[in-house]
């Protein structure tokens, strides 16, 4: 009897199999209509669908003209909504066009799950109206978000404090910014709550209160570097609105200067080195930021140089995070490897999902001295059977100006042995060479990092390690390296001032000597040889960037 046992099993296997593929089949036959038709119909540009018309109950409106226009669309699966039961987060992939500068990727998000959103408007409902369903225009204005109007001149502490983790313990100095750099006005700008209309008051409101991750995009900007040298090749990130427009660079034995055009060319300042998304614009309940490239898990097993050189990004995100000239500390809530993507091209880390923020004003901190406010704050490391768990205060992180959430965060849940994803543990430091697993200083500066052994030891073993990982990136990138330094060396034998004379604005930088004007098109970008004085032919290639409306790449191809 027991000899048949294993053989029904493999039968009744094989059975549940080929039931699962017949529903499947018959779920897809059902739906072959609404299947043709997702692929017919560009759904964002439908009202409903974003919940254009539950607004001012929404997140803004700045970019419905885009929507309305058709110029936004899913890319091929997104398009699919029998699949937005596995899309728990409602967050999509799409294409954004303009007609002059082609199509790139954006991502849009309805920032929140199907309930979490259903549950904001009943509460909204019953604080209006006392049940659960009724018109959310109208219960809009009888909320609190309708009763800071016009007359209020400043959004104020005690207003919003504790509606989200951005707002846990905000300062006077926060919500002004936060004001200030709305993106979702015309008239941005202005700390006044008074520029603001009623309905633009009320979306700030709604979106301060429920989660506040656009707000955080555009109070802390990302920035754009300009000109970066990478890997044997030297190339720029410059403005494109509609045509070439070139900015004005100067790069001379491999420094690099940044000019104020750089800084006029958008909206708000992008001189502040803010490691987060790009925020675009909103309409209704589907928000739009930069797609920023492949999440940080996708690089988990990656060559040892990639890894190294990443974990040395997200240290120095915990780092500036927490110090830097403006005296917020971002302490990040929910770290994991999904919430951070790399850059395709210049491999920088971002911040993708800031919606768990916390941000104190330490600033505001040492002028009101609250008790302990001087003594340095330790994050307690604690077992977890969950992934990416933390253990924090946020009244503390409120309270004390150095604090080391953040390199407790980094080190805990993305680098050393501790963190565990996706059922995998081991950190994205994993398996070292032999040679540094020999040496031990890796595997013991990430232990005092995440499970201090020594009273304050994370402080010095989150400095310490920085180094130890800059010490390494710079070790695995000397071959690189050196041919950046031949390659200078040679560009820095003729005169330079030569060089960058002449049709200054139409060159790779401003005024690289003479243009040949006989364009060709190559890899799909404007190909240009340049030359001048004795130095040696540079070739030139104007590559739009597909992540970036108002950025493309200058690369140099091949100096002769």
């Amino acid at each position: 009897m027991l000899r048949f046992l294993p053989l029904k099993l493999g039968r009744l296997y094989r059975c549940l199999k080929l039931l699962l593929v017949v529903g499947l089949f018959v779920i897809l036959l059902m739906n072959t209509h609404n299947l043709f038709a997702s692929f017919q119909k560009n759904e964002l540009t439908d009202r409903r669908f974003i919940n254009l018309n539950k607004c001012p109950a929404c997140f803004g409106t700045s970019w419905c003209r885009k929507f309305m226009n058709g110029q936004v669309s899913f890319e091929t699966w997104g398009r699919l909504r029998f699949l937005d039961v596995f899309n728990v987060k409602n967050v999509y992939f799409a294409q954004y066009g303009e007609p002059r500068e082609g199509t790139r990727r954006v991502v849009l998000k309805r920032l929140g799950s199907n309930q979490e959103l259903a549950e904001i408007d009943q509460k909204i409902c019953k604080r209006a109206t006392g049940r659960p369903r009724c018109d959310l225009i109208q219960a809009m204005y009888k909320t609190e978000f309708a009763r800071i109007n016009g007359d209020v001149r400043l959004l104020t502490p005690e207003v919003v404090e504790g509606w989200s983790d951005l707002v846990h313990c905000p300062s006077q100095r926060l919500l002004d910014r936060v004001v200030r750099r709305y993106a979702e006005t015309k008239d941005s700008g202005s700390f006044l709550l008074k520029n603001l209309k009623d309905t633009e008051r009320m979306q700030l409101l709604m979106t301060l209160a429920f989660n506040p991750e656009p707000l955080v995009l555009q109070a802390f900007v990302y920035r754009l570097n300009p000109v970066r040298i990478r890997q044997g090749v030297i190339w720029a990130r410059l403005p494109s609105f509609g045509c070439p427009r070139w900015m004005e660079a100067l790069v001379e034995r491999g420094e690099e200067r940044e000019e104020e055009e750089e800084r006029r060319v958008f909206s708000f300042p992008s001189d502040e080195g803010w490691p987060f998304a790009k925020y675009l614009g909103a309409c209704g309940r589907m928000v739009a930021v930069n797609y920023v490239g492949e999440e940080l898990w996708s690089f988990y097993n990656a060559p040892w140089e990639k890894r190294v050189d990443l974990a040395r990004q997200l240290m120095d995100i915990a780092e500036q995070l927490t110090n830097n000239d403006f005296e917020f500390a971002l302490y990040l809530l929910d770290v994991s490897f999904d919430n951070f993507a790399v850059g395709p091209r210049d491999g920088k880390v971002i911040v993708v999902d800031a919606e768990n923020v916390l941000v104190a004003d330490k600033r505001l901190i040492k002028q009101n001295k609250p008790e302990n406010y001087d003594v340095w704050y330790e994050s307690r490391f604690e077992e977890c059977d969950r992934e990416a768990c933390l253990s924090f205060s946020k009244d503390s992180l409120c309270s004390r100006v150095t604090v080391d959430h953040n390199y407790y965060a980094v080190c805990q849940n993305l680098l050393s042995r501790y963190a565990t994803w996706r059922g995998t543990t081991g950190g994205l430091l994993h398996d070292p060479p032999a040679h540094i697993a020999k040496d031990g200083q890796l595997e013991a500066l990430l232990d005092e990092c995440t499970k201090p052994k020594k009273r304050y030891g994370r402080f010095q073993a989150s400095k310490e390690l920085r180094e130890y990982l800059t010490q390494l990136a710079a070790a695995s990138s000397s071959a690189t390296a050196s041919r950046e330094d031949h390659v200078f060396h040679r560009l820095s034998q003729c005169s330079l001032a030569e060089w960058y004379k002449s049709a200054a604005h139409t060159a790779l930088i401003n005024g690289l000597g003479a243009v040949d004007t006989d364009k060709k098109r190559e890899s799909g970008g404007e190909r240009k040889t340049v030359s001048g004085c004795d130095c040696p032919s540079v070739s030139a290639e104007f590559i739009p960037d597909e992540t970036e409306a108002d950025a493309a790449e200058v690369v140099i191809v091949s100096v002769v």
